[in-house]
């Protein structure tokens, strides 16, 4: 069927509106406290939204809907460990985070260890977000060249630009409150997807109930037996197990060691309302993935065809939009899935940049003006977009199922970052040297998880955190030369 004139007017209006939109905070741009901090005055609230929206990309619309359709619910076994990831986060590194005036995750590494560690840790932060976010990037292609019928080059690039004039005149401000927007925007669409999609099932809840039992696709608990141990199906990314104790240690990691989540923390009113931001984007996101699930489960109830039929099983969502969604809404759900994906590179270029100069720039030139430093991080901002997009180009034809392997890029390095800095929270004998060496023990473990063996992502932060923790905290007790 395709899109029609209306659907793109709907398109076409929901990127001015988001990025004019945008652009009305950048007059309150005046100091660096307010460009990467917004002022420090956000309500929970937002920063709630603003978390959910950071952590969900066009790759989680679209490649979350074909896990689903190739297996089951079992994935909310992962999503339900980033619940219990929140709690932890909560207790173990929100106080300490909220104890000066810090700009960036990396400052508190140096507070407790020295400058060379926290050159280190952001270093690796800049490098693995960098990598992730070009996957996901390119995961916009897929729909916008499905949708439009547009180059997969030329959909990255419009995407990039138009996101990236109202990040780089806003500052945080302006991406917490256009996630906001964009949040509401693409969940709203989504729900209105899943009633559209049962409505064109034929036989309704009936046949999609058949269907799911059928195949066992509202399966979520996956439940290795206990006497089994110590196997417990160790190879199979979505078990009980690897989802909750994987999940959770995923997100301390990932809400708790990296600047794209932790500088939305930091821009709270006070610490009680960062907990509250943190613990309530929780509910949201288990409600979320649930949604976007159930698409996946509906849509296999329509086709009843393996993914294989549509060349992958990332193309099944957006394919079924243009082709089968009636006018008007086809086009509310491209521009829903549109607003995922600036949301969350609008998160990612501020965050890039913010941990750019702050944790490099300035402070090796500490004599810089305030206005001249503003001047120098909405350019680090323009950089950024550049290497985002060329890394997203990069990545065309040659990723996987793009939202596993997003994870599988993050995970490299979360478990190096989280077991620094459980060191510096957690022990008062671990020192620089040896925390250094338990990070390079660890990220070189997860390496190896990635590229050389079969151990699925769900344990991989989970295993390099505790070589990092224990190589680091042995090494630590070493005596220094």
């Amino acid at each position: 069927m395709g899109l029609n004139r209306v659907d793109l007017l709907i398109i076409a209006a929901y990127l001015a509106g988001i990025t004019l939109f945008g652009l009305r905070f950048r007059k309150r741009q005046r100091t660096m406290r307010d460009y990467f901090l917004a002022d420090r005055n956000i309500p929970w609230w937002a920063i709630s939204l603003s978390i959910v929206a950071a952590e969900t990309s066009t790759l989680t619309i679209i490649s979350i809907p074909g896990l689903a359709y190739d297996s089951n619910l079992t994935f909310l076994q992962v999503v339900m460990g980033y619940v219990v990831g929140r709690v932890i986060i909560s207790f173990v590194l929100l106080p300490h985070y909220f104890r000066g005036d810090l700009y960036t995750a990396y400052q508190l590494i140096e507070r407790r260890f020295g400058p060379r560690l926290r050159t280190v840790t952001a270093g690796l932060f800049l490098l693995t977000r960098a990598a992730a976010e070009g996957v996901r990037v390119y995961a916009v292609s897929i729909v916008v060249s499905i949708a439009l019928g547009t180059g997969e080059v030329t959909s990255i690039a419009i995407i990039t630009l138009l996101t990236l004039i109202y990040t780089f005149e806003g500052g945080l401000a302006a991406v917490i409150w256009t996630d906001v927007v964009q949040t509401f925007i693409y969940v709203g669409g989504t729900a209105v997807g899943l009633v559209t999609i049962l409505h064109l099932v034929p036989g309704g809840w009936n046949s999609v109930q058949a269907a799911a039992e059928s195949f066992h696709k509202f399966q979520v608990f996956d439940m290795p037996v206990l006497a089994h141990w110590p196997y417990l199906d160790l190879l199979k990314p979505y078990t009980l197990w690897a989802g909750i104790i994987g999940g959770a240690i995923f997100t301390t990691a990932s809400h708790g060691t990296d600047q794209l989540i932790v500088q939305r923390l930091l821009a709270a009113r006070n610490q009680r309302q960062s907990v509250l931001a943190l613990l309530s984007s929780g509910a949201a996101i288990l409600f979320q993935f649930a949604l976007f699930l159930f698409v996946g489960v509906m849509l296999f109830a329509y086709y009843r065809v393996p993914s294989a039929t549509f060349g992958r099983a990332d193309r099944i969502y957006p394919t079924f939009i243009v082709s089968r969604m009636p006018h008007g809404i086809s086009g509310l759900l491209i521009a829903a899935i549109l607003a995922a994906a600036m949301s969350n590179l609008s998160a990612a270029l501020n965050s890039l940049s913010s941990s750019t100069m702050m944790d490099f720039y300035f402070r090796f030139r500490p004599e810089v003006n305030e206005i001249k430093r503003l001047r120098l991080s909405r350019l680090a901002t323009i950089v950024w977009a550049i290497v985002l997009l060329g890394l997203a180009v990069i990545a065309l034809h040659r990723v996987g199922r793009v939202v596993e392997v997003g994870l599988q890029i993050a995970s490299v390095a979360y478990g190096a970052l989280l077991g620094v800095f459980l060191l510096g929270v957690l022990t008062k004998r671990a020192n620089q040297n040896g925390a250094i060496i338990g990070m390079v023990a660890g990220f070189v473990i997860e390496l190896y998880l990635w590229l050389g063996s079969g151990v699925p992502w769900t344990w991989w932060v989970a295993i390099g955190t505790c070589v990092t923790f224990a190589v680091g905290y042995a090494a630590s007790l070493l005596p220094e030369s």
